[in-house]
């Protein structure tokens, strides 16, 4: 199992998650977050904003399935502007639902 982590920009959330959703990946976790990539902020004239707002998006799923979601994202979050986001694959050792008790996904 494999965890995927995206930062994208908050116009673009939902058209990812609609992506992600049509191509089966429905369970994820969407946060509303706060930060800055290697840009450190940008200048819009003669106001400097140091962190920008960004969703995260969550979702694990089998390792076999990382790259369709990470191609989905990509190309669907893709401005071809500095801020269009970041990608994170982590693996997941183990996975349990709460209400049933079970483990895996």
């Amino acid at each position: 199992m494999k965890m995927t982590r995206a930062i994208v920009r908050p116009d673009k959330a939902e058209e990812v998650v609609d992506a992600l959703a049509e191509s089966g990946y429905v369970a994820l976790t969407k946060m509303e977050v706060i930060g800055r990539g290697k840009q450190k902020g940008i200048r819009i004239d003669e106001i400097y904003y140091d962190e920008l707002p960004k969703v995260m998006l969550m979702l694990v799923s089998e390792s076999e399935n990382t790259d369709e979601i990470v191609k989905i994202i990509n190309d669907t979050a893709f401005t071809g502007n500095f801020g269009d986001g970041k990608v994170f694959i982590s693996p997941i050792e183990e996975a349990y639902t709460v209400r049933t008790r079970s483990k895996g996904l």
